[in-house]
């Protein structure tokens, strides 16, 4: 069949007819014609049904480094805690350290007041001694510098007497063991201190034992 400018014998004009749709029988086709005017889709109904089947990317989609984001800023923050509590830790250790050398020198500081009763026991009685002659002056003497020698090195990491002639009384640093009608001290003062009393530090190695004024006068 001979084709002149687009046309076919039956003077139908192939440009303007939809050849795919259109019944070969009402145009004056053959279906040689059609295969010859119309040539097969590239990949045939498999193409079409992929390009059905696609679809367009999803709107808002998370990108891949948001996960790996999240994730660092939680070892971050792990990190963090860990690091905080790590310190508190140590802090803590050290505090330990430094209360139980503590309580370890209190320990040992208790065990030298009977030492300081005797002195000031030896001191007491050798003041009351008026026909003491030179030699027993001398003792006296050197009992008082041992004393003060103890008592400075005391001081010196930290050990102190309670005062207590004369103070209120303070149940938590003194220990009544009686009370004395006086009208020489006022009442509920310390009239007398039988055993004086020390603190390390902020530590009470022993309370000072004391006798306490009572007063009727006030």
């Amino acid at each position: 069949m001979g084709k002149r400018n687009g046309k076919t014998d039956g003077n139908v004009d192939l440009r303007n007819v939809n050849l795919r749709n259109a019944d070969p029988r009402n145009v004056g086709l053959s279906q040689e014609d059609l295969e010859h005017e119309l040539p097969a889709a590239e990949g045939g109904e498999e193409a079409a049904s992929a390009a059905v089947g696609a679809k367009p990317a999803e709107v808002g989609a998370v990108p891949e480094t948001e996960p790996l984001k999240a994730e660092r800023d939680a070892l971050l923050d792990r990190l963090a805690r860990l690091q905080a509590e790590f310190d508190n830790a140590r802090k803590r250790a050290v505090r330990e350290q430094q209360e139980f050398r503590e309580f370890a020198a209190a320990d040992v500081i208790r065990n030298f007041l009977p030492i300081l009763d005797s002195f000031e026991r030896a001191l007491k009685a050798g003041s009351g001694d008026s026909n003491a002659n030179s030699n027993s002056n001398d003792f006296r003497n050197g009992v008082e510098l041992i004393y003060r020698q103890f008592q400075d090195a005391l001081q010196k990491i930290g050990v102190q007497p309670i005062p207590a002639l004369g103070q209120v009384i303070d149940p938590r640093v003194h220990e009544a063991v009686e009370m004395v009608d006086t009208t020489e001290v006022a009442d509920h003062h310390v009239f007398d201190e039988l055993q004086r009393g020390y603190k390390y530090k902020d530590r009470l190695l022993r309370p000072a034992m004391v006798r306490v004024a009572r007063n009727s006068r006030g």
